[in-house]
Formats: structure tokens, sequence, C-alpha cells
């Protein structure tokens, strides 16, 4: 695949590929969900609950942390992670707002 060349695209566009890309794959959408779920910082209850390996579990970790969705704290020898309320209100908003341009067109084909 060649390169996107992102500065063609609005800072928006870039910003909902990104996101898009890190959703793309069921194992982050688990991850998510939990931490939904508990609503609550978890640690290691991440690789019980998903059935995936640790060092899988912490790649998926690293990728949602990279575009702001989660965030983790240090404690001891372990990370808690939780949704980062913030940033995930402002995710809503970007495909919300990305969902909501398109206006219903009944003489499309």
């Amino acid at each position: 695949m060649g390169v996107t060349k992102a500065e063609l695209f609005t800072t928006a566009q870039n910003e909902v590929a990104q996101i898009a890309k890190v959703l793309a794959h069921p194992a982050r959408v688990a991850i998510i969900e939990l931490l939904l779920n508990s609503n609550k910082c978890i640690t290691g209850d991440i690789v019980e609950e998903i059935g995936l390996a640790q060092a899988t579990i912490s790649q998926h970790l690293r990728e949602l942390k990279s575009v702001g969705i989660i965030q983790g704290t240090i404690e001891g020898t372990s990370v808690k992670y939780c949704i980062n309320a913030e940033r995930w209100h402002e995710i809503q908003k970007l495909f919300h707002n990305f969902f909501e341009a398109y206006v219903t067109n009944k003489d499309c084909c």
C-alpha cells in the first residue's frame, strides 16, 4: 500500500481515519467494551476476560492508548487502564459529525 498523503486531507478526515483504523480490530473493540461495562480502572482482568496472551493484549492496549481512547496509571508492578473520558467524548463528537453529515436523498441511485 502506498503513502496516504495525509496533507491532502483535513485534520478531521485524518483523525477519523486514524481512530477507525485503531477500532478495526475485534480485540480492541472487546477491550473497550470491557472497560465501558466495568466503568472502573482494571488491570490483569483484561487478559482473563478477552482470552488472548498478555503480549497480544499489551499491543492492543498500546494501539488504544496511541489515539487516547484509554489511559493507564502505574500502580506498583501493574498498570490500571480505563476509558479516557475527555477523549472519548471528543471521539463521539467527531464520529457523530461524520455520520450526521448524511442527509437522506430518496432520488439517489
